[in-house]
């Protein structure tokens, strides 16, 4: 026995419809940090008297940079060789090879999704917003740290990104992908720290000075999201079976991690 006897077993993977298609649970917690998340740009954009209309592109903008930009980031980072041995599959929810399948959008990259937001909102500000494009990013930043919440636990439901074995009282054996030892729940921890992150820049958005400050917000959420990847990572297995991919003793993770930490550092403490 355990020290909690946590084993993690899902009946199944998703909702099942009429007995036709399920809903998986990963897309659910997708659906749920993109629903939340429009609701708290709300609040934000009616505190900021901005239109409707303006909030829907954004909407349209955001999600299609995040899913863009993450499947991208995972391919790049962690499975370029997916260029050459299914390409196809690198944009669309199917794998072709060896044998066509549908899959999903799993295989998706957090630093990916960082990079695409951010493009994706230059082109918002350029094209609809007409703001300073630090305006934007100092705001969406807080639905974005409460969406990472929904992610890693699509995750968890997913039983992938899982941690080292461990003898803690926090150790869950997934059983569900054949684990018959407790592992650190990595996801687990990682969505506890992103709350907490959303905790922070909701907080210093709507009771403090602080959020006056052209890009103070922007850079607290990168330090404060990317110190916690950067201390998560210590407790996980390699995302790719076979590929430590070891950097001056960081994994890949932790090395993607760092230029986000000293941007934010940097957005923090300018003039």
């Amino acid at each position: 026995m355990y020290a909690l006897d946590i084993v993690w077993d899902p009946s199944s993977e998703g909702i099942n419809i009429f007995g036709k298609f399920t809903i998986h649970y990963y897309s659910l917690m997708w659906i749920a940090a993109f629903t939340i998340g429009h609701y708290v740009m709300k609040k934000i954009y009616n505190k900021e008297s901005l239109s409707e209309e303006s909030l829907d592109s954004l909407f349209m903008y955001t999600i299609l940079g995040t899913i863009i930009g993450a499947r991208l980031g995972h391919v790049i980072f962690y499975q370029p060789e997916l260029f050459k041995q299914d390409f196809l599959s690198v944009f669309l929810p199917f794998r072709f090879n060896p044998s066509f399948e549908f899959t999903g959008f799993r295989g998706l990259a957090s630093h990916g999704a960082a990079i695409g937001i951010i493009f994706s909102m230059y082109l918002y500000n350029k094209k609809v917003l007409k703001k300073n494009i630090l305006w934007i990013l100092d705001r969406l930043v807080i639905p974005v740290s409460i969406g990472a919440v929904f992610i890693r636990l699509g995750n968890f439901f997913n039983s992938e990104i899982i941690g080292h074995k461990t003898d803690s009282v926090f150790g869950v054996v997934f059983k569900a992908i054949g684990e018959t030892e407790p592992r650190h729940p990595g996801q687990l921890y990682e969505a506890f720290g992103y709350l907490i992150v959303f905790v922070i820049v909701y907080y210093t958005y709507w009771k403090t000075s602080k959020a006056l400050k052209s890009g103070y917000m922007f850079g607290l959420f990168l330090t404060l999201l990317w110190v916690t990847r950067f201390i998560v990572e210590f407790f996980k297995e390699a995302q790719v079976a076979g590929r430590e991919d070891w950097i001056l003793g960081m994994n890949t993770g932790q090395t993607l991690s760092i230029p986000f930490i000293f941007l934010g550092i940097y957005y923090m403490f300018r003039k």
